[in-house]
């Protein structure tokens, strides 16, 4: 990367020293992906995470369109024989593209305005001189320039008005200082249209029908309601400022203390360049600031709640029913073993509009169904029918003599799976509801395998980000699912293409050749067998295989996050140790680790102690999965209804999302629960995702219900008796 922008990165981004910069872009240059930057040259970075690592990168892009957008604007200026030294450094010094496209401005190529024309009839020296105030001679002068094009005074003036209200609108410091003050003092105001509530049936934009807050307050949640409703054209919405403290300013800037006969003529210029230009180019401008501020916000709630969503614990090595409810179709329900593999599949009919027979029959087909196949846990979609099949179960597993168990599974974007390529190829024999059982069940089992098959937009726990643009929006959950799959890492023998495709260093191809190399050769025993898979190369190695494992491999080391390129040093360490690789994951490591400093260990090694202390937690834990400590999923084995809720009952609930304004919260009734952001702690919260995150298991007490509107008030706050 060129060294002026490395600086400029360094000089922006001063919370890093200049050598993790350094390091980083020198990284990121030799094609190293984030999470092997972050994994395995942590001395390279001085220990920098995935977040740091993208952060360094992303302003290095930035500055980088930066510079290249400031080279064009100074060669296209040059070409007119505009460019000053003075200008050259102004350009230079803009920190922001906006403060580079206002300097632009005024010798941007335009189409034909009234200025243009005004100049093309010879005004232009009319206009500067005007601006040097004279005494006196305004309508002599106005005479010498009719002409043809211009026939009378009056046509003169105002001519020399659009130059001069133009020139004005394009001065790059007025804009400037309007956008500053605008953000400072502006008002956000929405109003209901006229015929507003005629499309708002439900109202959902009733709180924005008379809303007012200032610019710099507004939250991102409000941001995007407005402009949904403003879309749906309900609201009518503005940036309003003091239309006064502008005019006192361009009076200040423009006028000062002069007088004469052009005041007038140029009080009226810069009050219609403010009014056409410059005043709806900023609204505008802070209406999209707005906007891309809150949409970075959705997407970062988003990425946040699907991080923790994909990261929740697995259900491991238990055999699952997955259960999608239905009314009229049936209920759908598939058992999977504790690999995930699929075993059977049947449909009952539990519930009207079904006919008594079929509804008879579907508790001892259900009863016999989970003794056949030796079922553990349920998981039960929470679409259409949820609750109404949550009773069922709870009512059947009462008769029987083992043990089993249910819980609520999100099942958004499972339909999106099952109607995929990867859905039909897995089960081309299944219809679309029996593969959507399939996945409502793994996804207990295993939630990142599992969802990883499916788009990251449709599994449902973000904050407005359906309004949010769709490429800033992927790319910021690619980085999250790239960032979950890399730090869990997955079983090369058992993981699906669409897992694969995660992995550092590996994309959709070299995943698919890596599962056909599978299919024909049998399991991998051996990491470096990864080196003879077609189109599989020595850099897409190098990054991917530390995030393989193998299980029951020709050595334990493919079992754990320790890079091969560090197995001599794992096995030096053992012999310092008085340890050999069968004593790898038992207690002695951690027993003879206590024994030793980390310094002493880490003498002659060609390792820094960061990379020393990852080798030494894979040699004490080798197939250690970070999801382990993560929150289990609530089980339960009976029902609530909302009539059982009372106000100041204790429960236990998971957080289904979480939102600006607090978190949903399922206990186990058929609506989740919010907790307002107020509710969430005994002390001032700021962010809600401080406090709780998406699959934890949370403690609440019952605020109100409401069972006309179906709402369920709670806290995480117990009360004070």
């Amino acid at each position: 990367m060129d060294k002026e922008i490395i600086n400029l990165v360094k000089k922006s981004l001063t919370n890093y020293q200049g050598r993790q910069i350094d390091a980083t872009l020198e990284l990121l240059g030799d094609n190293n992906t984030v999470p092997f930057i972050a994994r395995y040259r942590k001395e390279r970075t001085g220990n920098l995470d995935e977040v740091q690592i993208r952060e360094i990168q992303d302003e290095a892009t930035r500055i980088e369109k930066l510079v290249h957008r400031q080279e064009e604007v100074k060669n296209q200026i040059e070409s007119q024989g505009k460019l000053t030294p003075q200008l050259r450094k102004t350009i230079d010094s803009a920190t922001q593209l906006q403060q580079v496209e206002d300097l632009y401005l005024p010798y941007k190529q335009k189409r034909k305005t009234k200025a243009t024309v005004a100049k093309d009839a010879g005004l232009m020296p009319f206009a500067q001189w005007l601006l040097t105030f004279p005494a006196s001679g305004l309508e002599a002068k106005t005479q010498t320039f009719i002409n043809d094009q211009v026939p009378d005074a009056d046509a003169v003036l105002a001519g020399v008005h659009e130059i001069l209200a133009e020139a004005i609108g394009e001065r790059a410091g007025f804009r400037e200082w309007l956008r500053n003050y605008a953000r400072r003092n502006g008002q956000l105001t929405s109003q209901v249209k006229r015929n507003g509530k005629a499309n708002d049936e439900q109202g959902v934009y009733q709180t924005y029908y008379d809303f007012t807050s200032p610019y710099k307050d507004v939250s991102a949640y409000q941001t995007l309601a407005v402009n949904r409703g403003e879309k749906a054209d309900v609201l009518t919405v503005k940036l309003a400022i003091d239309d006064q403290a502008v005019d006192q300013y361009l009076n200040f800037q423009i006028i000062g203390n002069r007088k004469g006969p052009a005041v007038p003529v140029l009080t009226a210029a810069y009050q219609d360049a403010y009014k056409r230009f410059m005043g709806p180019a900023i609204e505008r401008e802070l209406r999209r600031e707005l906007t891309a501020t809150a949409e970075t916000h959705a997407i970062r709630v988003f990425g946040e709640n699907l991080y923790h969503l994909l990261m929740q614990a697995p259900m491991k090595n238990r055999v699952v029913m997955g259960f999608d409810p239905a009314y009229r179709t049936g209920c759908k329900l598939a058992v999977m073993d504790g690999n995930g593999k699929y075993m059977d599949k049947l449909v009952i009919y539990p519930h009207k509009p079904a006919n008594a027979t079929k509804r008879a029959a579907a508790m001892p087909a259900f009863l016999k169904f989970i003794e056949k196949n030796h079922v553990e846990m349920i998981a039960i979609g929470n679409g259409t029918a949820s609750r109404e099949s949550e009773q069922f179960v709870a009512d059947a597993i009462k008769q029987l003599d083992c043990p089993v168990q249910y819980t609520i599974v999100n099942e958004a974007g499972a339909s999106v799976y099952s109607a995929s390529k990867v859905a039909r190829t897995e089960f081309p024999d299944f219809n679309v509801e029996e593969r959507s059982a399939v996945s409502i069940g793994r996804r207990l089992q295993d939630p990142l395998a599992e969802l990883v098959k499916i788009d990251p937009q449709a599994v449902g726990v973000g904050q407005y980000q359906h309004d949010v643009a769709g490429s800033a929006l992927d790319e910021q959950l690619d980085r999250v699912v790239e960032t979950a799959v890399n730090q869990v890492g997955v079983d090369l023998n058992r993981a699906s293409v669409e897992l694969l495709a995660h992995i550092s260093g590996l994309n959709q191809t070299i995943a698919q050749n890596v599962v056909a190399y599978r299919e024909e050769n049998g399991v991998f025993s051996t990491r470096p067998q990864l080196k003879k898979v077609p189109r599989l190369g020595p850099k897409a190695y190098e990054q991917a295989v530390g995030f393989l494992r193998i299980i029951d491999g020709k050595t334990i080391l493919d079992n754990t996050d320790i890079h091969p390129e560090s197995y001599a040093v794992a096995k030096t360490v053992l012999d310092r140790l008085d340890l050999n690789l069968s004593d790898v994951g038992t207690a002695k490591v951690a027993e003879a680790v206590a024994g030793v400093s980390l310094e002493t260990l880490s003498n002659g090694l060609s390792v820094g102690n960061a990379t020393l202390q990852d080798i030494l937690d894979g040699l004490a834990k080798p197939g250690r999965d970070l999801r382990d400590n993560m929150p289990a999923p609530l089980l339960r084995t009976d029902v609530l209804k909302m009539s059982d809720l009372k106000p100041g009952m204790k429960l236990e609930g998971t957080v289904r999302n979480v939102v600006d304004f607090g978190a949903f919260v399922d206990i186990g009734v058929k609506q989740d629960g919010l907790v307002h952001i107020s509710h969430l702690a005994d002390k001032f919260v700021r962010n809600p995702a401080a406090v709780v995150s998406v699959g934890d298991i949370v403690t609440v007490w019952v605020l109100e219900v409401d069972e006309s509107r179906q709402r369920i008030q709670l806290s995480m706050v117990a009360p004070d008796d």
